[in-house]
């Protein structure tokens, strides 16, 4: 009998990726997503690709009522808990409502899974909790530092908070510290679809390289690193979205309550590497200028993702000049908003 996973935040970039690996794996999706920053239209996608139309509510997880009513529903037995702001930038204007959103939306979750019995869940982590790194690649058990952002620190509390109750015995919890997830399904028919001003670097190179946009910033070219730009561990959004299958199957059989893993690529790739990628396997000069550093950026953070590799069994297939096409693909489908 096919199992049924709520995933929160499902028609967003990673969560209709997931959502469609998990239809393909056998498992029953349910979506609950307030439209934040996606669109109904992502559904469509999904049963374009899937063949199968998931439930899906538009709806806050805020409101721990609704999740309640949604989880008893639907029989739900494991979440994959997406939902969260997730912009660095925005973060540093927004404070606040990152906290309130992020924190707030575990805390509504955690309480509603509670009351209905649900045990298993799996969050959307993310590799900001290692704030800085002072030595790379970094491991699970790397220094989780201050962070340099109120996104990274929503991440790092909601951690802490899944760490003390699982102290309790209340359920089991896998965390996945996503590195930097982009490209877009090969398919071409979902992606990565910010609303308004994209706040991540792929959507702004094939937006502007599409003429959607001016010009690209890089943000900063001072950094210690190869070119001074800031290095990331680029990961094709499709593997990641497999990850989620993969730790699912895991909490199944996992013995203690609390655990976490990297999931990335384990190489480094600066800001100038990620465009003259982009404009190799597309053929698109990309306009682009130097600006100054953005507040609450780090410099340069990659994976070790061996843990990942043994004990889920999982392993990044794509590289980059794939990701960077899937993209751009993806981008050619689009029609400019007014």
């Amino acid at each position: 009998m096919s199992k049924t996973i709520l995933v929160t935040g499902g028609l967003g970039f990673i969560g209709s990726h997931t959502v469609v690996e998990l239809i393909q794996s056998g498992y029953t999706p349910v979506i609950i997503d307030n439209l934040n920053n996606s669109s109904i239209s992502v559904l469509d996608g999904i049963e374009k690709i899937s063949g199968m139309r998931p439930e899906c509510y538009i709806q806050n997880i805020l409101d721990t009522s609704i999740v309640e009513r949604t989880l008893r529903k639907h029989k739900i037995d494991a979440v994959i808990h997406f939902a969260a702001h997730k912009a660095v930038g925005e973060s540093v204007e927004k404070p606040l409502e990152y906290y309130h959103n992020n924190v707030g939306g575990l805390i509504s979750l955690l309480n509603s899974m509670k009351k209905t019995g649900i045990e298993k869940l799996v969050f959307s982590s993310s590799c900001t909790v290692y704030g800085q790194p002072k030595k790379l690649p970094v491991l699970e058990n790397s220094p989780v530092v201050k962070a340099e952002s109120p996104y990274g620190n929503t991440k790092k509390i909601c951690e802490e908070m899944l760490t003390d109750i699982s102290k309790n015995g209340e359920g089991k919890t896998i965390s996945l510290r996503y590195f930097n997830p982009v490209g877009a399904h090969p398919s071409s028919i979902i992606g990565e679809l910010p609303l308004g001003v994209p706040n991540n670097l792929i959507p702004f190179i094939t937006q502007t390289a599409a003429g959607w946009r001016k010009e690209l910033t890089v943000f900063g070219n001072d950094y210690n690193t190869p070119d001074g730009t800031c290095i990331r561990d680029y990961l094709h959004v499709v593997d990641l979205a497999k990850a989620h299958v993969k730790a699912l199957e895991c909490i199944e059989t996992m013995t203690e309550s609390y655990d976490v893993f990297n999931i990335g690529t384990g190489n480094g790739n600066t800001v100038l590497q990620v465009i003259e990628a982009f404009e190799k396997v597309t053929g698109q000069k990309l306009n682009y200028k130097i600006g100054t550093r953005r507040a609450g950026d780090i410099e340069k953070v990659w994976a070790d993702c061996s843990k990942a590799n043994i004990i889920l069994g999982w392993k990044a297939e794509a590289n980059l000049d794939t990701m960077m096409l899937d993209a751009w693909n993806w981008q050619n489908t689009l029609t400019k908003p007014e």
